[in-house]
């Protein structure tokens, strides 16, 4: 196999397409497409298929990626474990996953005592579904998983829960917005514009009975399972959103929005999963401390 055929078909999958891997590759689209197209040749199938404007992986493309992630996260830990070797500093590898239903501020104050460790530190994120991250640390690709919830016992999954820390829901909107509710909070809820986690986050699962107990009725504007692109909506007024209360300052600044009401009935809980019942990976250690003695006091 011609791994330089395979390090382009990486970049552009992980890129998104070949334009934004041409600018990271210094090359020009054509080439990018040329050498992909010899190394589909060489495997006799077919890696990217058009969908629309763009290109999406197949089902042949994702099984690759899945390998050439393992085979380049292992180049890398080779280049580290030589130049250690030859008295050079050891970086540390972190590889972590964050399910995407956590708010990405909130992970970043998660993570980021992991790089004030004494080694040095080389973090590497990956996004996605709870089960899906969950099926990468089995296999020992991620080092941890941070997620709203624990990992299930029902999951054949031989890892263990870390509590992290608790918060309760702070709700959102723009000043425009607020102006427009009527009476106290939460009764100036009832027929506003809501925009709302995604089913699978943990909040959802109480939502219901939380607006049930205080006969609430808003209208449900949009569902995100990002809630980067939640917050990005209500930033523009165009609903109501609620987020852990730890994180008020920071969504206010960023986002230019006002708290209108806080319930402590709400809560959203956050986990640390790693394969380690007794936590020794130093990066981890960084993150539970801090979470537990800081971000969540």
């Amino acid at each position: 196999m011609n791994f330089k055929h395979l390090h382009y078909f990486w970049v552009t999958a992980k890129a998104g397409g070949v334009m934004r891997a041409g600018e990271q590759l210094h090359t020009t689209p054509q080439t990018l497409s040329g050498q992909i197209k010899l190394l589909e040749d060489w495997l006799g199938r077919k890696l990217f298929q058009k969908s629309g404007r763009n290109m999406e992986l197949t089902e042949d493309g994702r099984l690759a990626l899945g390998y050439a992630d393992q085979i380049f996260t292992l180049g890398a830990e080779l280049e580290n474990a030589v130049r250690q070797a030859s008295g050079q500093r050891r970086v540390l590898d972190f590889k972590v996953g964050v399910a995407d239903s956590v708010t990405k501020s909130l992970a970043y104050r998660l993570l980021e005592p992991a790089l004030e460790v004494e080694a040095p530190v080389r973090m590497i994120c990956s996004e996605g579904k709870f089960p899906d991250l969950l099926a990468k640390l089995a296999l020992n690709q991620l080092d941890l998983v941070i997620a709203d919830e624990p990992m299930s016992k029902r999951i054949s999954v031989k890892a263990f829960n870390h509590p992290l820390g608790r918060s309760p829901m702070s709700f959102f909107c723009t000043p425009a917005l607020k102006a427009q509710l009527k009476g106290a909070f939460p009764a100036c809820l009832n027929g506003a514009p809501m925009l709302l986690q995604g089913a699978q986050a943990s909040v959802r699962q109480q939502w219901e009975g939380w607006l049930s107990h205080h006969q609430i009725h808003p209208t449900t504007i949009g569902e995100f399972d990002d809630g980067a692109l939640m917050n990005a909506f209500g930033r523009k007024g165009r609903g109501v959103f609620m987020a852990p209360s730890v994180m008020e300052a920071d969504i206010v600044e960023q986002f230019g929005v006002e708290v209108i009401g806080r319930s402590d009935e709400l809560v959203e809980e956050f986990f640390a999963v790693s394969v380690e019942r007794r936590i020794t990976h130093p990066c981890v250690v960084a993150i539970t401390t801090a979470a537990r003695d800081q971000l969540f006091t």
